[in-house]
Parts: structure tokens; sequence; C-alpha cells
């Protein structure tokens, strides 16, 4: 019995790839630190919306509706989303426009007390822009926002699953 060249190919190619330690990245890098978690945003965010399903995702962690039954509380601080020019042509046309997202959060315990400190997430892209094109460039824009808060929202889990919590107890009576 012969094997095809291009199916023994394949299956060394499986082999060295298992055997380097390869892995897909996945959604999340580990695990969170909270057993029960609260999300205080409004139903309908969208950073609560994709959270809750990476938290989901990840198994380790409930979300729970009451701030006090969480172990942890994610507050949002900040989230300011910007769109300026970025150049415009000779006819004093605009050509680029840069969109700029920042968001600031902290984790606070169910007494209020800051478990996580203040967090900042600054995310740019830029975007060419042609007037024979609105609708495109409308629809370009959209799908580059919706990037931008999938991008936020896994910076935000791998800062929650790497910072390690701190004791506010001990911090108020050093």
């Amino acid at each position: 019995m012969r094997v095809p060249l291009r199916l023994l190919l394949a299956v060394l190619f499986a082999a060295i790839l298992a055997g380097c330690g390869f892995q897909l990245r996945g959604t999340l890098s580990g695990n969170l630190p909270y057993k029960t978690m609260n999300i205080a945003l409004p139903e309908t965010a969208d950073v609560r919306i994709w959270l809750e399903r990476y938290i989901n995702a990840a198994g380790s962690t409930e979300i729970v509706d009451e701030a006090t039954r969480a172990e942890a509380v994610f507050q949002q601080l900040a989230d300011s989303r910007q769109k300026t020019i970025l150049s415009v042509n000779a006819q004093g046309r605009v050509r680029e426009y840069r969109l700029q997202l920042t968001y600031r959060f902290q984790v606070v315990n169910a007494k209020g007390q800051v478990i996580v400190l203040p967090n900042e997430i600054a995310l740019s892209r830029d975007i060419t822009f042609d007037d024979s094109n609105v609708l495109a460039k409308d629809l370009e824009e959209g799908l580059l926002w919706r990037d931008m808060n999938n991008d936020l929202v896994n910076q935000i889990m791998r800062r929650l699953a790497i910072i390690k919590p701190r004791n506010p107890d001990l911090q108020d009576e050093e």
C-alpha cells in the first residue's frame, strides 16, 4: 500500500507544528482571578456585551447582576471616541481621518475599594476618505470602530487576567 506524498507531507507538517508547542491564540490569555464579577455598564453597551461573551467563554468567572454579590465590579471611568482630520488635498478636501478611542476602567470590590487601579487603553486607526465613495467609506469607518471595540475588549481581558488584584485592606493599613 502506497501513501500519497501530499498526505505524508501534511502529517509530517502537523507533527512538527505540534512538537514545537504552537497553539492558536484563542480569545483569552488566561482565566480571571475572580469567582464572580459585575459589569457596571448599561445592558446595551458594546463593551459590556463583548466582555460578557469573553468572560463566559473563559468559564471560570460568573457574571452577576448585583454588585453587592460580586467579588469584583468592573467600572468604566471614561470612554472617549474622536474623529479628527489627518490630511487634506490641494483643494482643501479631506483625504484622511484618524479615529481615536481612549478608554479608562478600574475594578473595585463590593465595598467600593479599588482592587485594580485605573487603567487606560488608547487605540487609533487611520482611514482614507473619497468624496465619490461616501457610502463605502462610511461602512469602512463602521468596521474600523467595531474592530477597535474588539481590540479594546481583548486588551481589557488580557489586563484583567494578568494584573494581580491588590488587597485594599492591606493597602489601607500602610
